[in-house]
């Protein structure tokens, strides 16, 4: 039927529609390539109106056949939709907004949804020009993440006239706000050198002040008790180095364990243990938290690490803007997804392979209970 109906045209629209002018073959081409009035090529492309599915789907395999596009401002005319998300973040090194952002990307490219990305660093006027500049591009809703777990942005969002989502950020009163179960992360670090026959584990971490930090120091310390030190410092390599050496410098028994707070501070640990002639994973077992591949894949023996499964998180969000900008009920409230941990070298045992499975399954029952309704 697309032979019969190219053989038809005149020659300049044969190049128009295959392309040859770089011309948009219109519905009005797909209507008269699967002899259907224009009104039922519409419906069939959109999914509307009354008709059987063998013309249905026959309108939209034509239409794919000779490279139908929808325009996107007519689609958005009639829909009152712009089909763009906006994504805001502070997180401007990008090593938090990156893994969210390719969630979101992978929930929303099937649903012909575009991301549009502002870096606002911590600068409240930058802040509100970006916002302005979603507003006025008419984006159907937007996610604001960051680089930390209590810490807003510096910017209101809370009365918007589109739907906002939170992601690795602190969401407002009665928001929707998604972030990884740090407490559940650390209990799985230290449940695990546990089980691999540690008894001595001490805790690196980062800044007390962090609501993450102290969560995962509560969970190391129902796991492990209070035999070992939590020494607080900063996220950095030259830290994990420092901590070795002020552990290693004391009297009695040295750990056989080191959870660190994150994959920066690890690696610094581990080098330092080197240093040392203490062999890891066979004296000291090392565990980090991120999953930070460039650091974690590169560190010597490789880093075994919790993973705060960031791309689920933000495919969770973009499911739930698009959800909300929809117009569906979703619940507010804080969604906590689970982390993974990644076995590698620097900690010894095998992979638990049932433990990742079990999480994975708890990854979606997340997903299902705590997305849209």
């Amino acid at each position: 039927m697309v032979k019969a109906f190219l053989r038809s045209l005149q020659k300049e629209d044969i190049l128009n529609i295959l392309g040859g002018k770089r011309g948009r073959i219109t519905i009005h081409e797909v209507a008269a390539a699967a002899a259907v009035s224009i009104s039922t090529a519409s419906k069939a492309l959109n999914d509307t109106g009354r008709m059987g599915s063998e013309t249905r789907e026959r309108v939209k395999r034509i239409a794919a056949e000779i490279g139908y596009r929808p325009n996107a401002l007519a689609r958005g005319l009639l829909s009152k939709r712009s089909f763009t998300i906006g994504l805001l973040t502070n997180d401007t090194y990008g090593r938090f907004t990156l893994p969210v952002m390719a969630g979101i990307s992978d929930a929303l490219v099937d649903h012909g949804v575009s991301v549009f990305l502002c870096a606002i660093e911590d600068d409240p006027a930058l802040a509100q020009i970006h916002v302005d500049a979603m507003l006025d591009k008419q984006v159907d809703g937007i996610i604001a993440t960051g680089k930390r777990l209590d810490r807003r942005l510096p910017v209101d969002l809370s009365n918007l006239h589109v739907p906002v989502v939170y992601a690795f950020t602190e969401g407002t009163q009665n928001s929707v706000t998604f972030r990884s179960d740090d407490e559940q992360g650390a209990r799985l670090a230290v449940e695990w050198l546990v089980r691999i026959g540690r008894r001595r584990i001490a805790h690196i971490t980062g800044p007390e002040e962090f609501f993450s930090v102290r969560e995962r120091a509560g969970a190391y310390h129902e796991v492990a008790g209070h035999r070992e030190p939590v020494l607080y410092g900063v996220w950095s390599e030259s830290w994990g180095h420092d901590a070795v050496e002020q552990l290693w410098k004391r009297s009695g028994e040295k750990p056989d364990a080191l959870f660190c707070g994150n994959d920066q501070i690890a690696r610094g640990a581990v080098d330092a243990l080197r240093e040392r002639g203490v062999k890891v994973p066979h004296d000291v077992s090392v565990i980090g938290f991120d999953n930070w591949e460039i650091v974690a894949a590169q560190t010597r023996p490789p880093l075994t690490t919790v993973d705060m499964e960031l791309k689920e998180l933000g495919r969770q969000a973009g499911l739930t803007v698009l959800a909300l900008a929809e117009g569906r009920p979703v619940e507010p409230g804080v969604r906590k997804l689970p982390c993974r941990l990644i076995v590698r070298q620097s900690c010894g045992g095998k992979a638990p392979r049932d433990e990742n499975k079990r999480m994975s399954k708890g990854a979606r029952r997340c997903a299902i209970s705590g997305g849209v309704s």
